[in-house]
């Protein structure tokens, strides 16, 4: 089991998030649960590449 960050807020009747590493690709749900599993979701469809031309937010270390 790994840990992942997400950011989510509420609007209006649906809460809604992204991953933090993949700001690009949002999703939604009616609760926080169900946001919460879509975002599980997602981050499998990204992980095993059936989502294309993935973004991701990577650390760049400069001296």
């Amino acid at each position: 089991m790994k840990a992942v960050k997400f950011t989510s807020w509420k609007d209006g009747e649906f809460y809604i998030g992204f991953l933090n590493d993949y700001p690009d690709y949002m999703t939604q749900g009616l609760s926080k649960e169900e946001l919460v599993d879509n975002l599980k979701s997602l981050l499998h469809d990204l992980e095993v590449g059936e989502i294309p031309y993935v973004r991701k937010v990577e650390e760049l270390l400069v001296a």
